[in-house]
């Protein structure tokens, strides 16, 4: 059976209202029941959790959050919320070590925690990792790699199936085109390769790649088809329902997965 491409759309702090989140969530909804090759996740922000109803069936959609807390059990941890908390709330996917925690000073230390407690959880873990930039010696593979296993070092194998990694290039954050296909398709190698040295050959097979930095409906396509990524990590498109339901629409159509 064939992997199903995973898209993450990440909302950030947007949209500026419930009634807004709960259009955006009920769009997105209605155009997941009528893909057939895609998974959407939705993360809105911890507010507009209660946008998402569970009483109508979605096939195909999933309820996502954009960070969560590293303790695993109740206690004296103001501002902070529990994965165990989130998975009450019907929430199955959290990302975590986004570009934007990162550069606000969270460590790989502190991801590979939070990343701990997600996968305890049961949750699946997006786990965000990139580069700022891309020199021409290659050190930057290396950083890339000291960051994947850094971020990774607290999961244990058997929960190695619940992460995903994000692949998002800082340098392509925000830019006017994403990073080259071909290129986008050398990196999904590596990470797969890096997986596969610290939870094995088999689980790094299975596991999925996505991409984020710049991505539309316009450029998708060729970043699964050409680049090999098995999903995409969608920022400011994907609050923008237009775009982001014809973005799914676009990669739902790619037959060869």
């Amino acid at each position: 059976m064939s992997k199903r491409t995973l898209i993450v759309g990440n909302w950030k702090m947007n949209p500026a209202t419930l009634e807004e989140a709960r259009t955006i969530i009920r769009k997105v909804r209605y155009v997941a029941t009528e893909l057939s090759h895609t998974d959407v996740v939705m993360c809105p922000p911890f507010v507009f959790i209660s946008a998402w109803s569970t009483r109508t069936d979605s096939p195909h959609a999933y309820l996502g959050v954009q960070s969560a807390s590293p303790y695993v059990e109740e206690g004296p941890h103001t501002g902070e919320v529990g994965v165990h908390m989130l998975r009450d709330m019907e929430v199955q996917y959290v990302i975590a070590g986004h570009s934007e925690e990162r550069a606000r000073g969270t460590t790989d230390v502190e991801v590979s925690h939070r990343v701990a407690a997600i996968v305890h959880e049961g949750l699946t873990a997006i786990v965000c990792v990139g580069e700022h930039i891309r020199d021409e010696g290659g050190a930057y593979l290396d950083m890339l790699k000291e960051q994947i296993k850094n971020s990774l070092v607290d999961v244990p194998a058997k929960s190695s199936k619940n992460v995903v990694i994000a692949y998002e290039p800082i340098w392509a954050i925000g830019a006017q085109q994403a990073m080259n296909p071909e290129q986008i398709y050398e990196m999904v190698l590596f990470v797969k390769k890096v997986f596969a040295d610290l939870f094995g050959q088999d689980v790094a097979m299975k596991m999925k790649v996505l991409y984020g930095g710049s991505v539309n409906a316009e450029n998708a396509v060729d970043i699964i088809k050409i680049g090999k990524a098995d999903g995409l990590l969608v920022g400011r498109e994907s609050v923008h329902v237009e775009g982001f339901t014809e973005l799914l629409k676009a990669v739902d159509t790619i037959s060869e997965k």
